[in-house]
This record gives structure tokens, C-alpha cells and sequence, in this order.
């Protein structure tokens, strides 16, 4: 009773919530009451509860970190001419037959580089639906191609939140992870581009205007030098240096460009890294790049913190027992793919966030898998993803309010879908087999 009280009491707030357009911290604040009470119904004392939220805290300390590093980054990237650089560079070269297959591509890139899908959709996607509403392209169908390639880095990118707080939660080596999901996810890329080439009829007659990246040149100096922050992040990746030592190099490289080729006070700089870029408001270079910082992640690093506490009560009481046992049985007749793509589902339309999603599903399905790779890859493979095509989650609103589209664009970004069809089909295809061959026999 009191595991079914604890729980009603979380999903009543988080419904209250949504309902009314309230700010989902809010429910998940009320949840992390409902469960410390429920621990301490349970005989936990006081103290003992405070711990338990510290522990699950504490396992998010290096996302927090990583949070306040891409805040920097993003920003800096915009002041320091990297960001202007790649967009002014990649919508030259965009061919007008492949419009919308480029948009998904240049979102990939941008993406990857970042690992922020808000980010690359407030830049390369604002650009992209800009120039796709001017030629009078298939708005839904453009959106959708932004979706997909922003979420294509948030979900493998060494520098993406999400894909380290899956490492955190399973105790893996990001790019052991990027290398699996760079394999499970190819069949799905190749799929979306060939669909964004079949339906984006009518993209020949696009003409791009060139007047939007044209504000670059007036505001920076485009010099090849602008980046090197984002090719530092790269050559650091290949060689596995540290995710955080890759990422505070581009930030210093990024500040010395700022201040030595861009023309910055190193106070301004300084600023940026906390309040983000701040152009002049309702000015088209505002649009374009205004963003990042600090303070930028502080709500995101709290709902991860408030999330991340209820991993410490789910752990040392029975509150998802029940829940977690009926999962492993399920995982005989779903597959353990099956078993995860489903809780996780769940989660992203309970939770209403991506990484509280992820914790639980984490948590949940601790033990389906032998191997922790496993686990990973299947929830990089299933919620990550899944979160964005949740309408009313802050993983799929936020993007689509930020283009000016709606949510009906969710049903044409179809690298979310064929990422985790694929990889459901691809583990079901062993049983297949084995099937038909006792059939021959």
C-alpha cells in the first residue's frame, strides 16, 4: 500500500503538472518528498533518508561537471567564431535537390560535435527551417529532419549529457559506448537519409538565401583558425583522451580565439562563460546565436540532481521491487531489448524528461543484461531517442517550440523510430532462426 501511495503521489503531481504547463521541477521535487516519506514509513531514519538522496546525488557529480563544461563550451563556441564559421561553411555547400537530406546530415555534424541537441537546433535547426521556409519547402518533413540529426549526437557523442549520464548510471567507458552505438545505429542512419532523399520532392527548386549567414561576416572574423576548438574535440576523441580534459582544451582554445582573433575583453569572455552569448534581443544575429553558458544548464543540472536522488531510495528500499522483478520475467518473452524499449517508453511518458527516464530505466532494468555495455547501448538505443518523440517532454517540446514547428513534424523523424525498431527486430532475428532451422529439421 504504501509502495502504491508513494508512487500515485509522484504520477498525480507529475500529471497536475503537465496539465496545467507547470514547470516539471516542480513534480519531480514533490516526487523526491513522496519517496524520502515513503523511506521513512519504511523504518529509515532521517538521516538515513537524506543519505540515501545524498548517494543518488552523488552518483550524477561528474554529469554535473560535464553540465557546467558544455555551458562554457557552447558559448564560447558561439563568441569565438567556431559555431559561425561551420554554419556560414556548411549552408554553402548545401545542394538544393538534397535540402533536406543536408538539413538531417549538418544537424548529425552539428550534434556530434556539441553532443547538445538544444543547442545544434537553436543553430544549425534555426538556420535550416529558415531557409525552408523561404523556398517553400514541406515544413513538417524539414522539422522532422532536424529532430532527427539533433538527437543523432545527443545520442552518441562523446560530449553528450545523455550519453554520460548512461555511463555514470552503468558504469561504462563512453567511447566503448559510442563505438556500439555507432554500429547499432547505421542501418537506422542510412534508412533516414534515404527516406529524406524519396520524400523531400520538390527540394530542386530550392534557392538558399544568403542573406542570414551573410550576418557572420559583418559580426566575426571567419578565419579557418575559428575551428580549432571544435577539431581539437575531435582529435582528442580519437585518441580516448578524458571527455572533461577534451572538453576544457576547446574551452581554452576557444577563449584565446575570442580574445586574440574576435577582438573580446577577457572580462566579456569571462561573462559569456556564465550568462551565455547575448547579441541584442529581437536582432536576427540574437536568433542565431544567442545561447549556452552556464546558467543555461543550471535547470537542466537540477532536474538530473532531483531525478538522480531517487536512485538512492530506489536502491535501499522495496519501493520498485515488485517492478523490477516483473521486468526480468518479461525479458523470456520480449527479449532483453524488448524489456528495456518497453519500461523505457513508459518512463519517457511518465517522467516527462529524458534523464529521469534514464535513471529509471537504468534501475529498473539492472539485470537484464550480463554485461553493462549491453545495458547501455540498449538504453541509448530506446530512451534517449524515445524521450524526443514524447510530445509533452521537455526532450521533444523544446526543440519543436524552438523551429517554430509543431508536433506533428515528430512523425517524420524517422532515425528516432528506426533506431530502436531496428535494434528490436535485429534481437529478436537469432530466435527467428533458431526457429526455422527445428522447422527444416
Amino acid at each position: 500500500m504504501a509502495e502504491f501511495l508513494a508512487l500515485g503521489g509522484f504520477l498525480a503531481g507529475l500529471t497536475i503538472c503537465v496539465a496545467a504547463g507547470w514547470e516539471v521541477l516542480y513534480a519531480l521535487l514533490f516526487g523526491m518528498v513522496c519517496f524520502a516519506v515513503y523511506a521513512y514509513s519504511k523504518g529509515s531514519s532521517a538521516a538515513n533518508v537524506v543519505r540515501m538522496l545524498g548517494e543518488g546525488m552523488y552518483r550524477v557529480v561528474n554529469i554535473l561537471e560535464v553540465f557546467v563544461l558544455i555551458g562554457c563550451m557552447t558559448a564560447l563556441w558561439r563568441i569565438s567564431g567556431t559555431i559561425p564559421f561551420i554554419l556560414y561553411h556548411s549552408v554553402g555547400v548545401i545542394q538544393p535537390q538534397f535540402f533536406v537530406l543536408c538539413t538531417f546530415l549538418l544537424c548529425c555534424m552539428m550534434s556530434f560535435l556539441t553532443g547538445t541537441s538544444f543547442g545544434t537546433v537553436s543553430t544549425m535547426g534555426v538556420i535550416c527551417m529558415m531557409i525552408s521556409n523561404t523556398a517553400g519547402l514541406n515544413p513538417l518533413l524539414t522539422a522532422g529532419a532536424i529532430l532527427s540529426g539533433i538527437f543523432f549526437g545527443d545520442r552518441c557523442s562523446p560530449m553528450s549529457s545523455s550519453a554520460a549520464l548512461v555511463c555514470s548510471l552503468t558504469k561504462t567507458d563512453i567511447y566503448g559506448n559510442v563505438r556500439n552505438m555507432m554500429r547499432s545505429g547505421l542501418v537506422p542512419f542510412i534508412l533516414t537519409c534515404f527516406l529524406y532523399v524519396v520524400l523531400a520532392s520538390g527540394a530542386e527548386q530550392i534557392q538558399p538565401d544568403t542573406a542570414v549567414t551573410a550576418l557572420f561576416e559583418e559580426y566575426f572574423v571567419l578565419h579557418w583558425i575559428t575551428v580549432l576548438p571544435a577539431l581539437l574535440i575531435l582529435l582528442l576523441a580519437l585518441f580516448h583522451v578524458n571527455v572533461k580534459v577534451a572538453m576544457g582544451g576547446s574551452i581554452l582554445t576557444a577563449v584565446v580565439i575570442a580574445t586574440a582573433l574576435q577582438g573580446m575583453e577577457l572580462e566579456a569572455v569571462v561573462n559569456t562563460m556564465w550568462n551565455g552569448c547575448r547579441y541584442e534581443q529581437e536582432s536576427t544575429i540574437a536568433e542565431l546565436l544567442n545561447g549556452g553558458g552556464i546558467r543555461s544548464m543550471v535547470r537542466v543540472g537540477l532536474i538530473v540532481t532531483v531525478s538522480a536522488s531517487y536512485s538512492g531510495i530506489f536502491a535501499h528500499t522495496p519501493l520498485i521491487s515488485g517492478i523490477r522483478k516483473r521486468v526480468q520475467h518479461s525479458a523470456a518473452l520480449l527479449r532483453p531489448f524488448g524489456t528495456v524499449l518497453l519500461t523505457g517508453a513508459i518512463a519517457c511518458m511518465v517522467s516527462c524528461n529524458q534523464s529521469l527516464a534514464t535513471i529509471l530505466t537504468c534501475q529498473i532494468c539492472d539485470g537484464v543484461y550480463e554485461r553493462k555495455e549491453d545495458l547501455a547501448l540498449a538504453v541509448e538505443d530506446t530512451v534517449i531517442v524515445i524521450a524526443a518523440l514524447v510530445p509533452w517532454s521537455i526532450a521533444g517540446a523544446v526543440p519543436v517550440m524552438t523551429i517554430g514547428s509543431d508536433s506533428r513534424c515528430l512523425l517524420y523523424a524517422f532515425y528516432l523510430f528506426l533506431v530502436p525498431l531496428w535494434n528490436l527486430t535485429k534481437s529478436f532475428l537469432p530466435e527467428i532462426f533458431r526457429t526455422n532451422k527445428v522447422r527444416i529439421s
